[in-house]
Parts: structure tokens; sequence; C-alpha cells
């Protein structure tokens, strides 16, 4: 008889738990998975070429409706858990239903930062982080629009660059000294702030927001240094929290994140947590790949399996408006390693490769790329995969292709 396992939250990791456990034992578990937005799961890295009318509303669904029911799945989207039951083993819908499990997911991701600011709950005031928040910037959106996205982070400049493709005059206002500063050095964020104010953008660094002015709408954004921005709507995309509040209610530990262990159990070894909502060893990664990597753990250890998850080394890539940048491992150089810069102002194109030689043999141990990024993946696996390159030192900057021939 299969085992009742309910999975909270219908996003990208629910979706890759759901594949990866069908793949190990198809018909182990009935699953039941419960999604408070009103679809299926889908692609939100995607989200700004959804804005920017790239890609339609399709194109973005991770699995359609018959890959679910192949997998023998129940799918209940549009509805909310509003609690969990740890002594009777069931969750609570908001319609007032119940469903009991054996085994629990908390998979609830997270959810947009909105910063306490005058005039944050006038309307034309909207976060950038689902499906929903893209149709109605959407529906806001018209050539000459006035636009300020407050962050010039991964979201916000993912926000900006679909608003300007849509048609929207777009304003990008960022507290600190360059954009995308977790993802970015100095060099590389220089370059992306030009190619953004090429395409129509405006930046303002160091910019402190005051406040968000207007009378039964919004107007404008006031900064901190007396500067009026116009504008008909804000989008706010300064950061994510895990959604943990379910758990913390239903008395499990958490932290900023809810809090697991190798294994992705919760502190209720009945209850596990994987994606944005977790936090493992003190972090809660905010990036897909780490929950990927986390549903692969969670389906082997739940199927059988001995496995644990050590953490994640993250990487960065992606298109900003129109242009490719990649970034993973110590970018920036801490003290003691040595950088190769490779930069082609024509081409628009920088490389810095980041070395720690330790022990006698010297090893990549991070990258940014800026424009030319084929290459980053490669990059990657060696800073993972903590692979010697002292016979590739002089050509691993040129890339794959080069380095390649002349060791072969």
């Amino acid at each position: 008889m299969s085992e009742s396992l309910v999975i909270v939250g219908m996003g990208m990791a629910a979706a890759r738990l759901v594949e990866e456990l069908s793949r190990r034992a198809l018909g182990r578990y009935a699953i039941a998975v419960i999604g408070a937005e009103p679809r299926r799961a889908y692609n939100r890295v995607l989200l700004s070429s959804l804005l920017a009318n790239e890609v339609g509303e399709d194109d973005i669904e991770l699995k359609p409706a018959s890959w679910w029911s192949a997998k023998g799945v129940t799918t209940i989207f549009g509805r909310r858990v509003v609690a969990i039951d740890r002594e009777a083993s069931r969750i609570a819908l908001d319609d007032g239903t119940f469903l009991p499990f054996s085994k629990l997911v908390l998979a609830t991701g997270s959810e947009a930062v909105r910063l306490p600011l005058p005039g944050v709950d006038l309307p034309g005031v909207m976060t950038f982080r689902d499906f929903g928040d893209v149709d109605r910037i959407r529906k806001a959106t018209h050539n000459g629009a006035r636009a300020v996205v407050i962050g010039g982070g991964l979201l916000g400049l993912e926000a900006a660059s679909g608003l300007a493709k849509a048609g929207a005059k777009t304003s990008v206002v960022h507290l600190m000294d360059r954009l995308m500063e977790r993802q970015l050095d100095p060099a590389a964020a220089s370059l992306l702030r030009v190619d953004m104010e090429r395409r129509g953008m405006d930046v303002h660094l160091g910019a402190q927001t005051s406040a968000i002015v207007g009378t039964d709408r919004v107007e404008g954004v006031l900064l901190g240094d007396g500067t009026m921005l116009p504008a008909d709507m804000v989008v706010m995309a300064v950061g994510i929290r895990p959604q943990a509040e379910l758990a913390k209610a239903a008395g499990l530990a958490v932290e900023r994140g809810i809090v697991v262990d190798d294994v992705l159990a919760t502190s209720d070894p009945r209850i596990h947590a994987l994606g944005e909502c977790a936090q493992h060893r003190g972090i809660a990664y905010g990036l897909v790949e780490p929950a990927y990597e986390q549903a692969r753990v969670l389906a082997a250890h739940m199927c059988g399996t001995s496995s644990a998850y050590h953490g994640s080394l993250t990487a960065t890539n992606l298109k900003v408006s129109g242009v490719s940048v990649f970034s993973a491992g110590d970018f920036l150089g801490e003290a003691g390693t040595q950088s190769i810069i490779l930069r082609d102002p024509g081409l628009r194109s920088y490389k810095k490769l980041v070395l720690a030689r330790d022990e006698g043999v010297t090893r990549l141990v991070g990258c940014v790329l800026f424009g030319d990024t084929q290459d980053g993946l490669w990059y990657f696996d060696m800073i993972k995969a903590g692979t010697p390159i002292d016979a590739l030192r002089d050509d691993l900057v040129f890339g794959r292709m080069l380095t390649e021939k002349r060791a072969a």
C-alpha cells in the first residue's frame, strides 16, 4: 500500500522532488501537491521574459496536467494550507478541509520583502516575485509609463529589464555602490550599468529611498538627497524572505528559514523542507540549483538510499537587459588569491578568474564573466571539483576550446 506524502507548495522545488521520486520509486508514495497560486508549477526564472512578452504563459509551465496525472500525483492549486496538526498528522486548508499525511514536505518558497516606507500601501506599488505580480505589472504598463524599480540586485534588474522591453520608461534605485553586488565585481557591475543606460534605463546608485509619494495612487519616489523621481508605478525588488510562518506555527524549529538537517528533515523527523523556505547549516538559499540538489538528496533518502546534503556552491548564470552575466565562487578574490583578467572593450566582454594556491597546487576558486559567458559552467565545474589548473593556467582565461586544444 502506498504511503501518503503531502507536499505543501507547487513551485520548482516541489516539481523537481516529484520528478526525482517518480524516477526512483514510482508508486511507493501516494503524493498530493498543494499550491496556493491558482496554477500549476512554473519557471520563475522566466518571469521577466513573460513581463517583456518574449514568452507566453504556457511557455513557462514546468509540467502539463498530463505529466502530473501520469505520475499518479493529486494536484490541488489555488488553495492555501493554513495549519499543520502534527498530533493528528494532518494539514488544514483554507476552505476548512483536512488532508492526512504520513510524511510531509514543506516547499513553501519565499515572499518578496516590502520596505516599511511612507506611501508603501499606495495603489501602484507592487512587488516582482510571482505570476500574479507579473499580471498586475503588465496591466499597469504601457508605452511611456514611468516605472521606478527599487532594488538593483538580481530580482530588481530582471524586473527593470522586463519593464523597459514592455515600453515603460524605467529607473532603477539601488542603495549600494554597484549593481548586483552579490554576483558581480565592480568592473563587471560598471559594464552592466553602462549597458542598461544605453538601453534607456536610468540607474541611481548609492540612493536611499525615503518615501513613495502620492495622494490617491503613486506619483513619485523621493530619494534621500531630495531627488524626486516621477512614477506611475513602483516595483519593490529589495529581497526575499523564506515563507516559514506555517512551520513556526506548528512548533517546528525556525530561524531565518525552516531549520533542516543533512537529510532535509525538520525538528519533526516526519516533516521535511526544501528550497527557498529551508535553512541548512545557517544558510537559506534563494536560488533554483540548491533546491534541485536538495530534491535529489531528499528523494534518495525517502526511497531508502543513504544520502546527505552538505550545502551548495552557487553560481549565477542569466541574461540581464539582454547581456549575459555569470559568476561563481569567490569572484571578488579574498586575501591570498590571484586574479587573471581579460577585458575587450570593443566586444564589451570581461572575464575574471580568481586562483588560489595551496600546498603547491593552483586551483580556480571563483570567476565572473560579462558578455561572453559560454565557458561559465566549465569554469564552475572546475571550481566545484577543485581541479588543479597549473598546466592550464596560461590558456585558461581564453576559454575551454583553446585550453583543451593546447592541452591535447
